[in-house]
């Protein structure tokens, strides 16, 4: 099984507007620095994002995948590896919790990253790190300057 790698970090904001940051897939090449196009492919009767297509750069790791989604209730969304030219596995999640009543955010970001090609896993989690610490960074940005 493979390891997965997480971060958490608190975010001025309420979780609504968060997930509503997280949920807004055609911005992302606008505050995540690794991927570069973003394309919702189908959505839920709710109208949130089922299947997004995704053009990746970091660094290591540059690729052209789907993804497919899964939302519980207003506070996470995961999602998995539905096809990848150079990926084995891409599962992760996003898990809002509220702090101070409402006023803040703790966000948790796990990945779990696995390519066709050989990697050593120090090069492979360190990839992983990166991604989620910048993920979580340009979130914070993202939706604490809106």
């Amino acid at each position: 099984m493979a390891e997965h790698t997480s971060s958490s970090i608190t975010i001025e904001a309420a979780p609504a507007d968060v997930m509503a940051v997280i949920a807004d897939f055609a911005r992302y090449p606008e505050w995540t620095g690794e991927v570069k196009e973003a394309e919702v492919l189908a959505t839920d009767a709710e109208g949130r994002a089922q299947k997004v297509r995704l053009l990746l750069d970091a660094g290591a790791i540059k690729d052209d995948h789907t993804l497919a989604y899964s939302w519980k209730g207003a506070d996470e969304v995961s999602w998995t590896l539905d096809k990848s030219q150079m990926l084995r596995q891409l599962d992760g999640s996003y898990r809002l919790a509220p702090l101070d009543g409402g006023k803040r955010t703790e966000v948790t970001y796990q990945l779990t990253v696995d390519v066709k090609i050989p990697m050593l896993g120090m090069i492979k989690r360190k990839a992983e790190k990166v991604i989620i610490d910048r993920a979580l960074a340009g979130l914070k940005k993202r939706v604490e300057s809106a």
